[in-house]
């Protein structure tokens, strides 16, 4: 009798192919790159932290040194049914630094008896008025010592009961060089 070898068993009587384990090494990495992304997101989604709303702030040091004359008020209808509310004027440096930056705080009465509208917005320089007003920061064209320029304040969202008297304006934060 000879032994002949026998065949590789086939089919169902075959060893059954080993399961590839997931690499946990990648998932580790992966798990870590979701992580930073996620917490890098939330730190850049968040918003500066300012004043509460309708606070009064103190008064920059250097603003007894800006002089605002001819101030003008104006308002444009959005083609979305909003409103847009302008303060223009002019400002003049008498200080002896040159101005970069004004934060101004206007405060919008009314006559209800009731405290009034706070809004804290930076001021724009006015570059030119044909065929429409256009703006840049105060940075983009500082106001020397001495020097002088036309301004524009701009708000979204006066509240309705607003007396529509001038309103009063304070330089609340100003940067200089």
């Amino acid at each position: 009798m000879s032994s002949s070898p026998t065949p590789p068993p086939s089919g169902m009587f075959s060893e059954p192919a080993r399961e590839k384990s997931i690499p946990t090494v990648a998932i580790a990495i992966a798990a870590v790159a979701v992580v930073v992304l996620v917490a890098v997101l939330v730190v850049l989604g968040r918003k500066p932290s300012g004043p509460p709303p309708n606070t009064l702030l103190p008064v920059s040091a250097y603003g007894d040194n800006l002089m605002v004359t001819n101030v003008q008020m104006s308002e444009a209808a959005s083609q979305i049914g909003g409103k847009s509310t302008y303060i223009d004027g002019h400002i003049a440096n008498k200080g002896d630094k040159t101005v970069t930056g004004v934060t101004a705080q206007v405060l919008f009465g009314n006559d209800l008896g009731m405290p009034p509208q706070i809004e804290t917005v930076p001021m724009t320089l006015i570059r030119t008025r044909e065929p429409y007003v256009d703006t840049e920061p105060m940075s983009a064209a500082p106001l020397a010592p001495g020097g002088e320029a036309d301004f524009r304040l701009i708000f979204e969202n006066i509240g309705e009961n607003w007396n529509q008297q001038t309103p009063g304006m304070r330089a609340v934060q100003v940067t200089t060089r």
